[in-house]
C-alpha cells in the first residue's frame, strides 16, 4: 500500500479508462449471455439484478446453461459457485490493497475483484505504474456498467438476435480469457504450474464423473498449489 501514490480519483479514472478496450469484448459475450438468460426464462430485471449481485460472467453463463439444459436451480448454483472458487485465490492476493480499509471498502473490493480488472491491475503494475485498490474499482465499475447494459440488452432483443453459436459470438468469452492469460504470463517460470493446471482440469473432464466447472476449479487450485510449492522450494 505504501507504494500507491496516485490520488484515489485519478486511480479510479485510470482504471475505468484503461479497461475500456477489453470492455468491448465483455459487451459482446454479455449479449451472448443475455440471449442465454432469455432461453432460461429470465427477464430484463432478473438479468440485471443477477449481474449486479453476482458480477461474474463465467459463473452466470454456466449457471444459465444448466438452467437451459434442465439441470435445475441447485445444479446451476453449484456449477456457478464451483467455477467462481478461483476468486478466493484472487481476493487472497488483495490483502495488501484491502488492509486498513473500512468494512464497506473491503466488501466492495472483494465483490469487484474479477478476472479482467484483477489481471489489468497486475499487468499495469508490472509496467511500473503505481496502481492499486481504486484502479481495480474503477476498472470493475466500467465492466459492471457494460456487463449489465449488454446482458439486459441481450434479453430485450432475444427475439430478433440470432443464436450466438451460429455466428461465433460464443467464442468471445473464450477469447477474452485468452487475452487475460497473455497479460498474466510472467515468463517461463510459470510454465510448469500452468501446464499442470491445464492437465489436471483436462484429465478430470475426461476421466472423472464430475461437472466440467468443478474440473476447472480444481485444475486452477492444483496449479496454484504447485506454484506455491515451487516458490517455497
Amino acid at each position: 500500500m505504501d507504494q500507491i501514490t496516485l490520488p484515489p480519483a485519478k486511480e479510479f479514472t485510470s482504471g475505468f479508462r484503461d479497461i475500456a478496450p477489453l470492455a468491448i469484448g465483455v459487451a459482446i459475450y454479455g449479449l451472448a449471455f443475455g440471449l442465454l438468460a432469455a432461453q432460461a426464462g429470465m427477464d430484463e430485471f432478473l438479468t440485471g439484478v443477477m449481474g449486479l449481485t453476482v458480477f461474474a460472467g463465467s459463473s452466470q453463463i454456466i449457471a444459465a446453461e444448466r438452467l437451459v439444459s434442465g439441470a435445475g436451480a441447485l445444479a446451476a448454483i453449484l456449477a456457478g459457485v464451483a467455477l467462481n472458487l478461483r476468486i478466493l485465490l484472487m481476493t487472497a492476493s488483495m490483502r495488501a490493497e484491502l488492509a486498513g480499509r473500512p468494512l464497506w471498502q473491503i466488501v466492495l473490493g472483494v465483490h469487484f475483484t474479477g478476472d479482467e480488472s484483477w489481471a489489468l491491475m497486475h499487468a499495469t503494475r508490472a509496467k511500473g505504474h503505481p496502481v492499486g485498490y481504486w484502479y481495480l474499482i474503477g476498472a470493475s465499475s466500467c465492466l459492471l456498467a457494460v456487463w449489465i447494459t449488454a446482458t439486459v440488452s441481450g434479453v430485450n432483443f432475444a427475439h430478433v438476435l440470432p443464436d450466438p453459436v451460429s455466428i461465433g459470438v460464443d467464442f468471445a468469452f473464450t477469447a477474452a480469457f485468452i487475452a487475460i492469460l497473455c497479460n498474466l504470463w510472467p515468463g517461463m517460470s510459470a510454465l510448469l504450474p500452468w501446464i499442470f493446471s491445464a492437465a489436471t482440469a483436462g484429465c478430470l473432464v475426461l476421466l472423472a464423473p464430475i461437472e466440467p466447472s468443478w474440473a476447472l476449479a480444481l485444475g486452477g487450485l492444483a496449479g496454484a498449489v504447485l506454484a506455491g510449492v515451487k516458490r517455497d522450494a
